[in-house]
C-alpha cells in the first residue's frame, strides 16, 4: 500500500523538500517529471500547485499534501461549507524563512488610497481572489471588482489596478514598486492536509500521522543546536544558570565522580556568546553539535 502525497509545485518546493530531507525522507525532483521520487517505498509523490492542492486532496486524487492556510480558504470560500479536508500538521515555514506569510492590502504610495475604507468603488487585483471578497464584505466596503491577477500583481497599480492584495514575508517586493500597505487581510503558513476518506483508513492515517511528527520535529530543531559540556560538580550551579534549555538540561555522572556531564539544546543565535561565558563557569570539553529534528 501507498500514500499519495502531493508535494506543493513553486515558490514553496525547494523548502519543502528541504523540510523532508531534514525530516529523514530523501526527495528527488526532476525538471522533466511531476512525480519526484523519495526513498520511502510507502509514499508516492506528486508535484501539484499550492493553489490546487485543496482541490486534488479533497477529491481523492491525492490522500494528503502540503498547501498553505491561504490556498484552503480560497477553496472553502468559492464552495459550499463542506469539511473534505482536515490539517493534520501546522508547519510554520515559508520560502525564505521558518515564519508565516503575510497577504496584505496595498496601495501606490503616491495614491489617494491610504485605509481599506478609501476603496469604496476600487478594483482590487489579487491571486487569492475568494479571501479578498469576503475581507472586504466583513468591513462592509463596496469595491468595484476583485479580479485574479496571473502574476506580477505589483506592478498593477495605477493602471490595471487600484490596489492589490498580495503574499509578502519581508515587504521588499512592495517596497521596490512603491506601494504601501493599509492592511493585513490574513495570515498563512503551510499546513499537511488529507481527505476523509484517506483518514478512514488505518494505514494512510498512521502514515501520515507519522510524516507530520517527521515534519514537526524538523522544523522544530531549525535554529537550535545541542551542547555536551563537562563540569566539576562544584562548578554545576554556575553553568547551568547560563544554560536556557528546551526543557531542563540533562545531567548524568561520569567515572570521576567529581565531574558531570551536561547536555542541552539551545538557539544557535546564542553559542558564539555563550560558549565563552560556559568557559569562564568553569565548563571543560564543551561540544556543539547540529540537530535534525526534536520531538516535543
Amino acid at each position: 500500500m501507498k500514500l499519495k502525497l502531493g508535494i506543493p509545485k513553486g515558490s514553496l518546493q525547494d523548502a519543502t523538500v528541504q523540510l523532508f530531507a531534514r525530516a529523514g525522507f530523501n526527495m528527488y525532483v526532476s525538471s522533466r517529471s511531476y512525480f519526484p521520487t523519495v526513498d520511502d517505498p510507502e509514499l508516492e509523490c506528486m508535484l501539484i500547485r499550492a493553489q490546487e492542492m485543496t482541490r486534488y486532496v479533497c477529491e481523492g486524487v491525492i490522500d494528503a499534501g502540503l498547501t498553505g492556510l491561504d490556498w484552503i480558504d480560497e477553496h472553502k470560500c468559492g464552495r459550499e461549507a463542506h469539511a473534505c479536508v482536515s490539517s493534520l500538521a501546522d508547519l510554520v515555514y515559508a520560502k525564505q524563512s521558518f515564519g508565516k506569510v503575510r497577504w496584505v492590502l496595498a496601495a501606490p504610495e503616491d495614491s489617494r488610497f491610504k485605509t481599506p475604507q478609501d476603496l469604496k468603488g476600487a478594483v482590487i487585483a489579487t491571486e487569492l481572489v475568494q479571501v479578498t471578497k469576503r475581507y472586504f464584505e466583513r468591513l462592509g466596503v463596496p469595491v468595484k471588482k476583485v479580479e485574479f491577477s496571473w502574476g506580477a500583481t505589483e506592478v498593477k497599480p495605477p493602471v490595471l489596478a487600484d490596489a492589490i492584495v498580495e503574499a509578502t514575508e519581508t515587504g521588499s517586493t512592495l517596497r521596490a514598486n512603491r506601494l504601501g500597505i493599509l492592511d493585513t487581510v490574513m495570515e498563512s503558513n503551510t499546513q499537511l492536509i488529507a481527505n476523509d476518506a484517506a483518514l478512514a483508513d488505518s494505514w494512510k492515517r498512521t502514515k501520515i500521522e507519522n510524516v507530520a511528527l517527521l515534519l514537526r520535529a524538523a522544523i522544530e530543531a531549525q535554529g537550535r543546536v545541542g551542547i555536551m559540556l563537562n563540569v566539576k560538580r562544584g562548578d554545576l550551579e554556575r553553568v547551568l544558570a547560563l544554560l536556557p534549555a528546551l526543557q531542563r538540561p540533562t545531567i548524568s555522572s561520569l567515572s570521576d565522580q567529581e565531574w558531570v556531564a551536561v547536555n542541552t539544546v539551545i538557539e544557535e543565535r546564542t553559542v558564539r556568546d555563550l560558549i565563552p561565558k560556559l568557559k569562564a563557569a568553569g565548563a571543560q570539553g564543551i561540544v556543539e553539535y547540529p540537530l535534525n529534528k526534536i520531538v516535543l
